[in-house]
């Protein structure tokens, strides 16, 4: 589970052996989500105060995300991106 954002409380990380589409993992308190990069469909549950903050995060870092998916699927190490402003 490498870990490529925390803020307020919220861990962002993506895994290497995850299937398409292309999508991260964001993890609050017992809660979490998997939010698809491209749609920004998300499976799962979380707070919605938590859920609109990673909603800001991705759609600023949207491109981070994009290669750090290609990177995962390269099987690189990935590249932190920063927290929410």
């Amino acid at each position: 589970m490498p870990e490529i954002c925390r803020f307020f409380g919220i861990i962002i990380f993506m895994n290497y052996n995850d299937h398409d589409p292309p999508h991260f993992h964001a993890r609050y308190e017992d809660q979490e989500i998997t939010m698809e990069i491209k749609s920004r469909i998300v499976k799962g549950r979380m707070s919605q105060r938590a859920l609109r903050m990673v909603f800001e995060w991705s759609e600023i870092y949207h491109e981070e995300l994009l290669e750090n998916w290609r990177l995962a699927r390269e099987r690189k190490q990935l590249e932190k991106i920063p927290p929410l402003p």
